[in-house]
């Protein structure tokens, strides 16, 4: 997969294309139908998918402390989209430069002259450009003077209602793993290097691999089952802890901090998939480390037993 960074590489390959526009957080189920229905054009059209998403977000730039969490990183969402089989992907760093380009100014430098679109696949409700003065119907109207045509993408709905990255967030922080994976059509992953630590669980018999998150706040929080892919070559069971540790530090910054089950060895720099399959509780501070001990005991008893009964040999 082709990776555009910028609108000033626009003139680095071949034009024309089929596209969509989008955050395309999660890369969920219904993102998929819009990429199976823009790839069924790309092959009628012989031309390449392109996907156009922004970092960061529109919403991190004009109000970080309204954004919601991302159920995804930028490096994640690559991976799913090249996963997807998308076959180019524009990112266009959201700033005041690109806050401050209008409408029409958008669809002529990024669509016509830079990409050479021949198909764009969007949502009716689709607003863009300086002050949201965009909409389907000027897509349709600059669509029809430069030769490319403009397509509302279904919805597409679970249980009456319509598939979105929010309904995500909200079965994640309700501890619904189980939506979670029907939205997303996969278990709910989150994805990072193993630094160090503070070292603490050793000295409680619990040694942990430590990811730093990288992001403001989590979609998660609290004790998970986990499964961990990228570690040896078979997943390895576990217990994770996703939150800020309010009995050892209260650190504000969001930490994933998993125990592998019957593991010993060196993880420090390994890229690792942490698959999250169960809630067992909600972070909470203890009055001590026995205390703390205690817990983690009964922690990893209940997600021992319950990847025992639920993951295959």
């Amino acid at each position: 997969m082709r990776v555009i960074r910028g609108l000033h590489n626009f003139g680095t390959g071949p034009r024309g294309c089929v596209a969509t526009i989008g955050n395309f957080d999660g890369v969920h189920v219904g993102h998929r139908a819009v990429f199976q229905r823009l790839a069924a054009v790309g092959l009628d059209l012989g031309l390449p998918t392109t996907v156009i998403t922004f970092e960061p977000q529109p919403l991190e730039f004009f109000a970080p402390e309204r954004a919601p969490a991302r159920l995804t990183r930028l490096r994640e969402k690559l991976d799913a989209l090249a996963h997807c089989g998308i076959d180019q992907v524009v990112l266009l760093p959201f700033g005041a430069r690109l806050a401050a380009m209008g409408a029409r100014a958008f669809v002529q430098k990024l669509l016509v002259d830079g990409l050479g679109t021949r198909f764009l696949l969007v949502g009716d409700d689709f607003r863009f450009g300086h002050g949201r003065e965009g909409d389907y119907a000027l897509l349709e109207a600059m669509g029809r003077d430069h030769g490319f045509a403009v397509e509302d993408l279904n919805t597409v709905t679970h249980g009456g209602e319509r598939i979105s990255s929010s309904r995500i967030r909200d079965a994640l922080a309700r501890g619904d793993l189980g939506q979670a994976r029907h939205l997303l059509g996969r278990p709910y992953r989150i994805c990072g290097r193993i630094g160090h630590g503070d070292k603490r669980g050793r000295t409680i018999g619990y040694p942990t691999a430590n990811i730093n998150l990288r992001r403001r706040v989590s979609p998660l929080r609290g004790v998970y089952a986990v499964l961990v892919y990228g570690v040896t070559d078979r997943p390895c069971p576990g217990v994770a802890n996703i939150g800020t540790r309010p009995t050892v530090t209260g650190d504000p910054r969001y930490l994933l901090e998993v125990h592998l089950f019957g593991f010993s060895g060196d993880l420090y720099g390994r890229h690792a998939q942490v698959e999250f399959r169960l809630k067992l509780r909600d972070e909470q501070r203890f009055g001590s480390f026995p205390e703390l001990k205690a817990q983690i005991d009964r922690d990893a008893a209940a997600a021992r037993a319950y990847l025992a009964a639920t993951v295959a040999p």
